[in-house]
């Protein structure tokens, strides 16, 4: 079936979103077409807003509106828990007991995808850690083999550094994401995290 030429872009615009395959994006454009004006409008300014004013905090490489982000400015520091994606941070902070602050990896290593360790913010964690104050490093990656190999490469540059670095506890399935994750199988896994070393 084809579409006229403003379907078809929207359609087409929709399928790049993750996850949105074209009969999903043909619903979604249906849906926004039947919109009311000022609910359309609405979505768009949303759009906008969210693309003009969400940024990475400078600190922690989380999305935020204002840098260095909420939890950078309020949390304790001592303790950095590293992730994979922002969304990461999403889920742990549902469970509501780590107090601590992030750092997020925006990837794993991943020599199959070409990404290795200078693809992703490591230096960015070692220079944290190197300005003092930081304690415990917590690895909380997926538990897949690439999150286990970044776990690993990490643990090892921290070695020689004085501190703490452990790693979630295996309550994750192996080879689950993190945002998948329930809130109660989350908050066992940081509560019975393992020294790495």
């Amino acid at each position: 079936m084809s579409f006229i030429e403003p379907i078809a872009k929207l359609i087409s615009a929709l399928t790049k979103l993750p996850g949105v395959g074209p009969k999903t994006a043909q619903r979604y454009a249906y849906s926004i077409i039947n919109m009311g004006q000022e609910e359309a409008l609405a979505l768009v300014e949303a759009i906008r807003e969210a693309r003009g004013k969400v940024r990475y905090c400078s600190k922690c490489g989380n999305f935020t509106d204002a840098d260095p982000c909420v939890i950078c400015r309020t949390r304790d520091k001592t303790i950095i828990c590293v992730v994979k994606e922002p969304k990461d941070v999403l889920a742990l902070e549902k469970v509501r007991s780590y107090k601590g602050v992030y750092h997020v990896l925006h990837g794993t290593i991943n020599p199959l995808e070409g990404k290795g360790p200078d693809d992703i913010r490591i230096r960015e964690l070692l220079k944290r850690i190197e300005k003092g104050g930081v304690r415990e490093v917590i690895m909380a990656t997926n538990t897949d083999a690439e999150g286990d190999a970044t776990a690993m490469y990490i643990a090892r540059l921290l070695k020689g550094l004085g501190v703490k670095v452990t790693r979630i506890a295996q309550g994750m399935p192996i080879g689950a994401d993190i945002e998948y994750a329930d809130e109660v199988t989350l908050s066992k896994a940081i509560e019975d995290r393992k020294s790495m070393d």
